[in-house]
């Protein structure tokens, strides 16, 4: 089975070093899906949990959440320069959930206009929900309350 290597880096750590068969990630033109041999490549990436399979079988995958970034791709090796990145295990699932709790409440004021909704950033509250989000599906939690 051919294999491609992956790192995934932050600012802080290498979050992520392995050989994979498939990566598959939420780029700023959309999902793509990257395997050994891809031709170079290099794009922007959006919040969210990429899914990295260890092997062809769907049932040995990982999820690692990451809140944007960049991602380079050679024929050899995928390298994601994450602006954070967060494996499944490292998150604070409670930390999260209030995470998203707050950047939907600030959304919810915005729309709701008024005079609180004046010294609200949209993209940044936006932003927020969007990286709580792809932390809490990395951990494979459930996102009941989803607005």
């Amino acid at each position: 089975m051919a294999t491609i290597q992956l790192e995934i880096v932050s600012p802080d750590k290498v979050v992520y070093a392995a050989d994979i068969s498939m990566l598959i990630v939420r780029s700023t033109g959309g999902e793509l899906g990257i395997l050994p041999k891809h031709a170079p490549l290099v794009t922007g990436l959006m919040p969210h949990a990429m899914r990295v399979r260890l092997n062809s079988s769907d049932r040995d995958e990982q999820l690692i959440a990451v809140s944007g970034g960049f991602m380079e791709v050679t024929p050899e090796k995928i390298t994601v320069l994450a602006t954070a990145a967060e494996q499944p295990i490292d998150i604070d699932i409670n930390r999260a959930q209030r995470a998203m709790d707050r950047a939907q409440e600030r959304i919810a004021a915005f729309h709701q206009g008024g005079d609180e909704a004046r010294n609200i950033d949209i993209e940044r509250a936006q932003l927020a929900l969007r990286r709580a989000i792809a932390r809490l599906r990395a951990t494979g939690t459930e996102i009941e309350n989803l607005k």
